[in-house]
C-alpha cells in the first residue's frame, strides 16, 4: 500500500466539531459523543453512528471494542489537523509567511504544547512534513 492511500483527509466543520469531543475526552463511544453533541446538533443517536462510521471511512477516526462497548478515537493527532487546516487557510488567503501558531494563545483546545508543536510544525515545508512520516 503507497503512502496516497494513506494520505490523510481534511475534515469538514462538523466533523471538526466531533473531533474537538475527542481532543478533550480522549476515546468516546458512540453514545457518548451523542450526548456531548445533542445541543449543538440535533441529531439521533443513529445519525451519530452514521457520522461517527463516515469519519473512519475517511480515516480521521478509529474504532476498537472496549469490555464489549466500541470506542472510537483520532486517527491524527490534533496538531496535525489544525496545522493543515492553517496552511491551507495561509494559502487560500496567498500569505507570504504562514500563520502564527502563538495566534492561538487562548484557545481552549490547545494547550502550551501543543501550540509549541503547532509552531514546529507550521514551520517545516510540507517536503519536510512527509519526510518525517
Amino acid at each position: 500500500m503507497g503512502d496516497a492511500s494513506l494520505a490523510a483527509i481534511d475534515p469538514n466543520d462538523t466533523e471538526l466539531e466531533v473531533l474537538k469531543r475527542f481532543w478533550r475526552d480522549g476515546e468516546l463511544s458512540a453514545r457518548e459523543v451523542h450526548e456531548r453533541i445533542a445541543t449543538e446538533f440535533d441529531w439521533t443517536p443513529s445519525t451519530t453512528r452514521t457520522v461517527l462510521e463516515r469519519m473512519r471511512t475517511k480515516r480521521l477516526l478509529s474504532r476498537r471494542q472496549v469490555h464489549g462497548v466500541v470506542v472510537y478515537a483520532p486517527v491524527q493527532p490534533k496538531v496535525q489537523v489544525l496545522g493543515r487546516l492553517m496552511r491551507r487557510l495561509s494559502d487560500l488567503l496567498e500569505l507570504d509567511k504562514g500563520l502564527p501558531a502563538a495566534a492561538f494563545v487562548g484557545s481552549q483546545i490547545l494547550d502550551s504544547d501543543d501550540i509549541a508543536e503547532l509552531e514546529a510544525l507550521l514551520g517545516e515545508t510540507p517536503e519536510d512534513e512527509g519526510a518525517a512520516k
